[in-house]
């Protein structure tokens, strides 16, 4: 069966031709606006940041030597024609690097406890009054934005070098993390189940542990299975101001141009990293269904 298409006026059509031409003119003047824009705020940046050109690809040629003294063994050989001298140290790095998983574990630990008690006095939907979200969110807000390699540093100088600082900065900055994540994971849940409980005469706790707590345990724990994996990495580099576990060997390896143990030290972890990432992603996705999985 044959359709019928019905052609507007030519005067019709050339007014409409105009319209669409100037609106698609408009819409590339935009474009071409926020994309000088961006290049005008790039430039200042740079200029504020004393970002050089000339000296990125004037000293570049020392990053790359550097990459190639790190895979240099002291014979001169490549670090891969001899793995046992290339990874020499294999068990006091191995002890190290145990040291530093418990350090994350620790701290992650503790961090989520503290950001599962906060974050219900942080949502905007569950908090029981305004003057405690405004004080729990900055308690938290100063929690996460102060690096955790600033805590480390002053609980180092506090307790002395040791594991003890890593677990207490990563404590805090965890808690701060998975606090604002946790409280915007309840902000999302549904309050029904809040209201039929509260009809009951039920107490603000009951409301959070029998309405509020069985729609969000999947969520706190996936964010922190993620976080255990991301204080690895933090773990690693509060070893620098003497936090405990490998990081300190690496920053030795470094100081001392042990060219070879650098490399040893960084695959060592940057495998393990990559194996605690699929093992994470393989928990979340058998705990809580595929659509957990990063």
């Amino acid at each position: 069966m044959a359709t019928a298409i019905s052609i507007l006026p030519t005067q019709q059509l050339a007014v409409l031709n105009d319209a669409y031409r100037k609106a698609v003119a408009r819409k590339r003047l935009k474009a071409a606006c926020a994309a000088a824009l961006f290049c005008a705020a790039l430039v200042i940046a740079a200029l504020g940041a004393e970002v050089n050109l000339r000296t990125l690809f004037t000293y570049f040629g020392n990053f790359v030597s550097y990459f190639d003294r790190i895979l240099t063994l002291e014979n001169g050989a490549r670090v891969w024609t001899d793995f046992a001298e290339w990874f020499w140290g294999w068990k006091k790095w191995l002890r190290l690097l145990g040291e530093t998983l418990l350090i994350s574990y620790v701290g992650t630990l503790i961090g989520a406890v503290f950001a599962f008690v906060l974050n219900f006095f942080a949502a905007q939907n569950t908090s029981p009054a305004p003057w405690l979200r405004f004080t729990v969110r900055r308690l938290l807000e100063f929690a996460r934005t102060v690096p955790g390699i600033v805590f480390a540093l002053i609980f180092v100088i506090a307790f002395g070098l040791g594991p003890m600082a890593g677990v207490l900065a990563l404590a805090i900055h965890s808690s701060g993390t998975l606090g604002k994540l946790f409280a915007e994971i309840v902000e999302n849940a549904d309050m029904k189940p809040v209201e039929g409980v509260r009809s009951t005469g039920a107490s603000w706790l009951s409301c959070m542990r029998f309405a509020v707590l069985p729609q969000v345990l999947a969520g706190y724990a996936s964010y922190a299975l993620l976080r255990f994996e991301i204080n690895v990495r933090e773990a690693s580099v509060m070893g620098f101001v003497g936090a405990g576990g490998i990081g300190q060997e690496l920053v030795v390896a470094i100081r001392k141009f042990y060219y070879s143990d650098v490399s040893a030290i960084l695959l060592t972890i940057v495998v393990t990293v990559f194996l605690i990432d699929i093992s994470t992603g393989w928990v979340r996705g058998r705990l809580f269904g595929k659509e957990t999985r990063r």
